[in-house]
């Protein structure tokens, strides 16, 4: 079964940067969704970065885009948050989790978010708090 756990969480101001890492256990990334979601005072899960794989395309939420990107390092056992010019809003647990039915794979090779309901696996989250 797979494993996933995060690490990289802290606190930090507003502007600041953080990378988080999600790291498989027993297993490599091959040709799976990837996904990192977070949970703040909203209460709902919230996707905000999705990468495939196989083919490194991504996806992100529109409120990261251009501040936050998500990458896998070169052997295949990690999945990074790498996130930029963070903002008060962004803070909130941080998880990550897979979809290896590849649900998240789009059309002409692209890629979307994917649905929170198609990811398994979850890690126990990481936390994220950005201070004004």
């Amino acid at each position: 079964r797979a494993q996933l756990m995060e690490s990289g969480g802290g606190s930090g101001q507003a502007g600041g940067s953080l990378r988080l890492s999600c790291t498989a256990s027993g297993f490599t990334y091959t040709s799976d969704c990837v996904g990192w979601f977070r949970q703040g005072p909203w209460k709902y899960r919230e996707g905000v970065a999705t990468i495939y794989t196989l083919t490194d395309r991504t996806a992100y939420v529109d409120s990261v885009k251009g501040r936050f990107t998500i990458a896998q390092d070169s052997d295949k056992s990690t999945v990074y948050l790498q996130m930029n010019s963070l903002k008060p809003e962004d803070t909130g647990m941080y998880f990550c989790a897979i979809d290896r039915a590849r649900r998240c794979r789009g059309e002409y090779g692209g890629v979307y978010l994917g649905r929170t309901a198609d990811f398994g696996s979850w890690g126990q989250g990481t936390q994220v708090t950005v201070s004004s």
